[in-house]
């Protein structure tokens, strides 16, 4: 069984005047290799402890990091703690990070930004799934999604909807139009769970914050030179979402 954690970056509205980007960001990792991944995870909070002061039980939360103070620790240090958290993410090869950026310029009015950047993520995974390109290749594995608790009856409804119809246009060399192919490799509804609780959402929190920096970062992160350190996250990316961008990156 293959797990995808999942966090979000950027307002969902198609409105730009908070965000021009809405960012979907997926950690995967076989089962077998989920307490290996916690183990790491737990030990790099005992490193920040001991180096930062950072309690255990502090929520890591890129964004509240960077816009208030966190336990009287100095936001230079703070950025560290962020950079520390996708440095380390980037050693392990048994994970996966897939990407999905919305780009809300062009989009009309009665686009939905949300439901689209999800949809692109199911059928991501699905595909990666179908084609065993996770790493330990595990073919024939099926795959489960965990998300920060946030619209979870609309991600409910989208998911069963796939499931039974999911228009997948061809490729014109086969003439075109759409064939139905319902999502099989996803089982079960999302579960939501509490980021404060879950080591791996917080995870990915970071790295969608840093790729929503990458595209449009704000002052701070400018003038700590900091708007590339999504691309930190290169050994772990999966490259196979999108030929199109050479880090994967699923752009729509």
């Amino acid at each position: 069984m293959y797990m995808m954690y999942v966090d979000e970056s950027g307002d969902s509205g198609v409105s730009t005047l908070q965000t021009n980007h809405f960012i979907l960001t997926g950690l995967v990792i076989h089962e077998t290799r989920w307490h290996d991944f916690i183990d790491v995870l737990l030990n790099m909070k005992k490193t920040f402890k001991s180096v930062y002061g950072l309690p255990m039980r502090t929520e890591i939360h890129a964004s509240e990091y960077l816009r208030k103070p966190v336990h009287d620790i100095e936001k230079h240090k703070r950025l560290s703690i962020l950079r520390n958290v996708v440095d380390e993410v980037a050693k392990y090869d048994f994970i996966s990070i897939t990407n999905i950026v919305v780009r809300k310029q062009d989009k009309s009015v009665d686009y939905d930004v949300f439901l689209r950047a999800w949809q692109v993520l199911f059928q991501r995974f699905e595909n990666t799934l179908r084609n065993g390109n996770f790493p330990g290749g595990y073919r024939d594995d099926y795959g489960q999604v965990f998300t920060d608790a946030t619209s979870g009856e609309k991600l409910i409804k989208l998911m069963r909807k796939m499931s039974v119809y999911n228009p997948v246009p061809n490729r014109l060399e086969y003439g075109g139009g759409y064939r139905n192919l319902p999502i099989r490799r996803i089982i079960e509804d999302p579960h939501e769970k509490d980021s404060r609780n879950s080591l791996p959402i917080q995870v990915c929190d970071v790295c969608a914050y840093f790729l929503q920096q990458y595209y449009s970062p704000n002052g701070y992160i400018r003038r700590k030179r900091a708007s590339k350190y999504f691309e930190r996250l290169d050994p772990v990316l999966n490259k196979r979402a999108s030929v199109a961008h050479p880090m994967g990156i699923v752009e729509i």
